[in-house]
């Protein structure tokens, strides 16, 4: 059962005390004061400001679980606040449709209403993109019901499907050998229409790793009427009906389904781990790989803390793991491990599986131990030329308690991601250490986020990052397909 604060499934106590002493002995934070949840039947939600309205009744209710499960997305600051009961921004109304008339129809009497509706996939944004975090009533629209694979064309190596669908249900229903092969960390729980509205990274460390290249078409439905591109390989048609789409985090229209790229699973797969004394050297044979034309699938560095709390290292080297997953894989493989070598890499076993892809998805488990041991966590992720990244990151990790590793690279710079600990129990210290990061991520020249969105937690910042001529120009977009301003308000505009 989806848990009402924690990432996955209830945890029980035993497994988050447990988790916790694994914490501190990898980063010596923590009290041994371990604080337990406050259990549901003790937590109060903020009654209904309207009733479920006739005409949605069939897929909508006010039960106060279901509000209470989508209150939050999952951030640590969404964690906190739920593990201590506190559901004061609980949406008013929760509507799950099976359909793309209901969405019209929850549409229709929301703008009518003077409801706010926020569409929402899995629920694993962690920059406040799902919250109701607005004065006036709200209803969450979940669209999970919605995750059919409507058709598959493999002349094209393509599939229509609907944007509820999660990871594992979208790619159990592809037929043979084609999948979508798009693996964020959230794949467990994050679908399809949530990957397209943030703009969301993928698990290839190189090449096409943003959602954006795997999409030929997409539909949705607005307050103004239904958006649908022309499904095509590629157009030089003017600005890109998708591109506009893409990112828009639920304030232009709530995307219904998309056509999308599919590849066959590689025969084969090759991985190693190498290890660096110096994070400089380690950093510098990733910046030659990234420009090599290798394109590994996978070329995720991690810091030696970084590594250890992962389960990949002895907490004393940095660990690159480089792996490819078509063509000459061996091949390959030795010509990525012989630029590590000549960076003082040394190379570990060699294995023909992807057992890094599990520790991969576990990590955000972690989490939830954090708020019971008195340690706040955030994570931050950003891209940054190769010339900018220094600085960047020795202003960073200066705050203190930074652990680092790249989830992306590209011939031009890096996506570092951060992971920022400290004592403390507190939102306001949370919020605090939130802002000393991102302040320095956009004084040194980064993105506020390269794949994570915007949501609410970033809105500062990206409104200084992008220019005012385009954001004049999203707003005017904004005005002419949601004129009643109804759509996820206070999010990118």
């Amino acid at each position: 059962m989806e848990s009402w604060w924690a990432w996955g499934p209830e945890p029980g106590h035993d497994e988050l005390r447990a988790t916790a002493r694994l914490i501190r002995e990898a980063t010596g934070l923590g009290s041994p004061e371990w604080e337990p949840p406050v259990p549901f039947e003790q937590v109060r939600l903020p009654p209904p400001r309207v009733p479920v309205p006739a005409e949605l009744a069939g897929f909508c209710t006010a039960e106060p679980y279901g509000r209470a499960t989508h209150t939050y997305g999952r951030a640590f600051r969404d964690l906190l606040r739920a593990y201590r009961g506190d559901f004061r921004t609980a949406p008013d109304l929760v509507a799950v449709p099976r359909t793309e008339e209901e969405v019209t129809r929850t549409l229709e009497w929301a703008a009518h209403a003077g409801v706010a509706v926020i569409p929402r996939g899995g629920g694993t944004s962690v920059v406040g993109g799902v919250e109701a975090r607005f004065d006036g009533p709200a209803l969450a629209l979940d669209l999970r019901r919605m995750d059919r694979v409507l058709e598959v064309d493999a002349a094209s190596r393509a599939a229509l499907i609907e944007a509820g669908a999660s990871g594992p249900v979208l790619n159990a229903q592809l037929p043979g050998e084609l999948r979508l092969r798009f693996y964020p960390q959230s794949y467990e729980f994050s679908t399809l229409g949530g990957w397209l509205a943030t703009r969301a990274g993928g698990h290839y460390a190189t090449g096409d790793t943003h959602i954006d290249d795997l999409v030929e078409a997409i539909r949705a439905i607005t307050p103004a009427g239904v958006w649908e591109s022309r499904r095509l390989p590629a157009s030089g048609a003017g600005p890109s009906p998708d591109r506009l789409l893409l990112g828009s985090e639920g304030t232009l229209g709530v995307i219904i389904r998309a056509w999308v790229r599919l590849q066959p699973r590689p025969a084969a797969r090759v991985s190693a781990p190498v290890l660096f004394e110096e994070w400089e050297a380690a950093v510098a044979a990733v910046h030659e790989l990234s420009q090599s034309g290798l394109r590994p699938s996978n070329c995720r560095l991690l810091d030696a803390r970084e590594a250890a709390l992962a389960a990949r290292g002895d907490g004393r080297h940095a660990v690159l793991i480089v792996g490819f997953e078509s063509g000459p894989v061996d091949a390959l493989l030795a010509a990525a491990l012989e630029i590590a070598s000549r960076h003082r890499g040394r190379a570990g076993e060699v294995r023909q599986d992807r057992d890094w892809k599990g520790s991969f998805v576990r990590m955000p488990y972690l989490r939830n131990a954090f708020p019971g041991m008195g340690v706040l966590v955030e994570t931050v992720e950003t891209a940054v030329t190769w010339d900018r990244f220094p600085r960047l990151h020795a202003e960073v990790t200066a705050l203190g308690g930074v652990t680092c590793r790249f989830a992306f690279v590209y011939p031009d710079g890096p996506a570092p991601y951060y992971t920022v600990m400290a004592p403390g129990r507190e939102v306001a210290e949370w919020d605090a250490l939130k802002e000393r990061v991102s302040e320095v991520i956009l004084r040194e020249g980064g993105t506020i986020t390269h794949h994570h969105a915007v949501g609410r937690d970033h809105r500062p910042w990206y409104d200084r990052q992008r220019p005012e001529p385009f954001a004049l120009a999203l707003k005017a977009a904004k005005a002419a397909l949601d004129p009643a301003g109804i759509l996820n308000p206070g999010v990118l505009v």
